[in-house]
């Protein structure tokens, strides 16, 4: 694909600096710098070769950019996209890497000189591990990447993205923001709000049993750990903004929850085997579809063997 001039990433944490990471390996943009709040995080992405140049100020930032990746919580963006907007040229692609899709169109979309040029997007990979220094190239090789554009959006704009996400090893998919949000309520929100219950109930036991949970833990509690282990402020966005669909899918969770109880406490053993062989197969179809959760070995902060 043909590099663009500037990439500008606003926010550089995991998945930001994993895609600068991308660019860096494949010479897709011939000039990177980064924005962040914090003068600590800009100085350690510079440091891990992460971008050329680096400032607190979003609008300097996108100066001269032909390529603007939005990588802050999503509460964030608007009013982000509100700063960087007077140092937006007529040539700059914007893009998102958020969570939550409808909200963020929302709140960016007036901000932006020409919205027909956003195209919003969700690289669906990702680690529990978060900030400059847990970027790693191969993060997104072999994941799912689902844009949202809306009506207005520039079809050369998308596509162009598109191709960027496809160097960087994701299959690429189409959808409505709308759509999206519903859908990773209940494959990835969902599940987060779960694992984040369950080791808080772990986190109200006397310390004595605590402590035996740490001591015992077996795969499958680490494996909540893992989840709840991600970043407090993207997840409280996430929660917050995609309300409506994380709400559904918990009252249905809720409904199965119950019928399970009862299938326990009357020995409706039939039930649970029909119940955990339907789900057995649900798991047998995600492996096949590659999307199980495998800890790559080029991520810096994945335990040695």
């Amino acid at each position: 694909m043909k590099p663009f001039q500037k990439a500008a990433f606003i926010g550089i944490g995991l998945i930001n600096g994993s895609l600068a990471k991308v660019l860096r390996r494949h010479g897709l943009a011939g000039e990177i710098v980064a924005a962040s709040r914090r003068r600590e995080t800009l100085d350690q992405a510079l440091e891990l070769g992460l971008c050329d140049s680096a400032t607190t100020n979003p609008a300097e930032a996108v100066r001269g950019a032909d390529l603007v990746v939005l990588g802050t919580p999503p509460a964030a963006m608007g009013a982000i996209a509100a700063a960087m907007a007077p140092g937006i040229g007529p040539d700059a692609i914007i893009t998102d890497v958020g969570s939550v899709k409808a909200q963020i169109v929302r709140d960016v979309c007036p901000h932006l000189p020409d919205p027909s040029r956003f195209v919003p997007g969700h690289p669906v990979a990702g680690t529990e591990h978060s900030g400059p220094e847990a970027a790693f190239a191969t993060l997104f090789e072999g994941r799912r990447c689902i844009l949202t554009p809306i009506e207005d959006t520039d079809p050369l704009a998308v596509e162009r993205i598109k191709t960027l996400w496809e160097k960087a090893g994701s299959a690429v998919d189409l959808m409505t923001p709308e759509h999206h949000d519903k859908i990773l309520a209940i494959t990835s929100h969902l599940p987060h709000l779960i694992a984040y219950t369950i080791v808080g109930t772990v986190a109200d036991l006397e310390e004595q049993e605590q402590s035996e949970v740490f001591k015992y833990a077996a795969g499958g509690f680490t494996d909540f750990t893992r989840i709840a282990g991600s970043d407090p402020t993207m997840w409280r966005d996430v929660f917050l903004n995609n309300r409506e669909a994380v709400l559904e899918m918990l009252g249905r969770f809720t409904e199965d929850l119950v019928a399970l109880q009862r299938a326990i406490r009357w020995g409706e053993g039939e039930t649970l085997f029909d119940l955990f062989t339907r789900t057995r197969a649900i798991r047998r179809g995600v492996v096949e579809a590659g999307q199980a959760y495998i800890r790559q070995p080029e991520d810096p902060l994945a335990p040695k063997p």
